[in-house]
């Protein structure tokens, strides 16, 4: 059966879901508001970049790879500590996501420390995603990575099509 996904623009979105998230019962101040997973051959110059920019001029701390991070930083060791330190994870999934072992772990360590995921779904259905046979990666990580994409399958994420926008 296909799930149909409501087409709304995905700033406006996680500004209103982060706007009900402030304020009583939110736990304390965390490094970041949100962690931007995505796969920058696909959407560094598009989803990923408005995205970021759109929620830090909402006053948003807001993770995000090419300007979050500085020459000399470790790589996992930072995007591990980003993750950890924000109260939502975006996974931007687009058609070459699951080919990344960096999209896949970031993905699977925002399921595993329970951070509530957004999924946006640009230019791929839910139904597309599968862990690709050409990320290197252990069988144990194989299996962490397939989980990931399956929960995530499972919850509501917002639509967005490029070439209908």
């Amino acid at each position: 059966m296909q799930r149909s996904f409501p087409r709304i623009n995905p700033a406006m979105a996680l500004e209103s879901l982060l706007r009900l998230n402030r304020g009583i019962g939110m736990p304390p101040r965390t490094a970041y508001d949100v962690f931007l997973s995505h796969r920058r051959i696909d959407t560094r110059r598009t989803v990923a970049t408005l995205l970021h920019d759109r929620l830090t001029r909402l006053g948003l701390r807001t993770f995000l790879d090419s300007k979050s991070m500085i020459p000399g930083d470790r790589l996992l060791e930072r995007i591990d500590a980003g993750i950890l330190e924000c109260r939502v994870g975006v996974a931007i999934f687009s058609p070459r996501y699951c080919d990344s072992y960096y999209c896949l772990h970031e993905l699977a360590l925002m399921m595993e420390a329970r951070k509530k995921v957004i999924p946006i779904f640009c230019n791929v259905k839910p139904s597309q995603l599968r862990v690709c046979d050409s990320v290197i990666c252990s069988a144990d990580e194989a299996r962490r990575f397939s989980a990931a994409v399956d929960e995530t399958r499972d919850i509501v994420g917002i639509t967005f099509d490029s070439a209908k926008e």
